[in-house]
């Protein structure tokens, strides 16, 4: 055995001096390698040479796949380490900028609203052109992100720490029953992908917190708050208000939703405005606590990408000053006029 690595030594030193590339000398001592495991096979036991050169194949063969590996691991690296260099070369990924004007299959996916003339060609350009983030991809965020996507928003975020599960299906329409498991911000991008390949998402599978906040606002038009803890509501206001971005909220209550667009920047109250504190945990419960009845987050959620869409293309009037409340059980529904508080922390004067 000996004699064999002194035998491989000396292929090494030879090829140094004469200046053969590593992956020649290589090659001989894998060749030298290779002989000698075919004498341990081809020599009978006892062989003097079989014994000189160590006696058994074992040890060869898994020499040889230790370096075998070791090549293939080296190999993968280098090829990583080129990829890498050679993006770098390149310069950042920018996604590709969108034509200017719309193809015919966008204009035919479009036209029901590029006929109504408080959108028309202009308030289309100005939705492909919009970027909205939506705060949760759960029973409110799945029909906003759903509608928001099909409207031909051009760049559509949004943020989520969770997973889909067996009981989110029962009202977040978004995701589908082979998703189970996978972050919510992954399915619902998969399922807006699927519906509208003209618009950008971005998922960000993280819980919404101050260290990211405002700089994840500062790259949207509008932020839409579909959580489900008032944390991050309150969170949400305040960085929107600091920003000057106009925040649309729902929230739902079993039976009950409810909807307002909160603008100081605009003259409307902002959420602790309206929501000086959290309510006592007992007087709030989860929807796994309290149960919702499934169509209701459709119907809240898709209000607030209709009101996503009228701030965006100047239509209507938003609900800027008023909360929209919906009562599933009775088929009512109510608005009622809010306004800001000048003693409020986040937006009073």
């Amino acid at each position: 055995m000996l004699l064999v690595f002194l035998m491989a030594a000396g292929l090494w030193g030879l090829g140094w001096a004469l200046g053969t590339p590593k992956q020649a000398r290589f090659l001989m001592i894998g060749l030298l390698l290779v002989a000698v495991l075919a004498l341990q096979v081809v020599l009978p036991v006892g062989h003097p040479l079989r014994e000189a050169t160590g006696g058994s194949p074992a040890f060869w063969l898994l020499l040889i796949g230790a370096g075998a590996l070791v090549w293939v691991y080296s190999q993968g690296l280098t090829r990583l380490r080129a990829r890498a260099e050679a993006r770098e070369a390149e310069g950042p990924d920018v996604p590709p900028e969108r034509p200017a004007a719309f193809s015919a299959t966008e204009l035919d996916r479009y036209a029901r609203h590029i006929v109504l003339r408080e959108i028309g060609g202009p308030g289309q350009k100005a939705l492909r052109e919009a970027k909205v983030l939506v705060i949760g991809a759960g029973g409110l965020g799945a029909p906003a992100l759903q509608y928001l996507a099909a409207a031909g928003i051009g760049t559509i975020g949004v943020i989520d720490d969770d997973v889909v599960e067996n009981a989110n299906l029962q009202r977040q329409v978004i995701h589908a029953d082979a998703m189970i498991g996978t972050p919510k911000v992954f399915s619902a991008q998969a399922a807006m992908e699927a519906q509208n390949p003209f618009v950008t998402v971005r998922p960000y599978h993280r819980r919404l917190d101050d260290e990211i906040a405002q700089d994840l606002f500062a790259d949207y038009d509008i932020i839409l708050d579909g959580t489900d803890n008032f944390d991050t509501r309150y969170l949400a206001n305040r960085v929107a208000v600091t920003l000057g971005k106009p925040l649309i909220s729902g929230a739902l209550a079993q039976w009950e939703g409810q909807i307002s667009v909160f603008d100081p920047a605009n003259g409307a109250p902002c959420y602790q405005c309206i929501f000086p504190e959290a309510p006592a945990p007992h007087l709030a419960p989860s929807c796994a606590e309290a149960g919702v009845i499934g169509p209701l987050p459709g119907v809240i959620g898709s209000m607030m990408a209709v009101e996503a869409v009228k701030l965006i293309t100047g239509a209507g009037e938003p609900l800027r000053g008023a909360m929209l409340i919906y009562d599933a059980l009775y088929g009512e529904t109510r608005r009622i006029r809010i306004a800001p508080r000048a003693d409020c922390p986040i937006c009073g004067g």
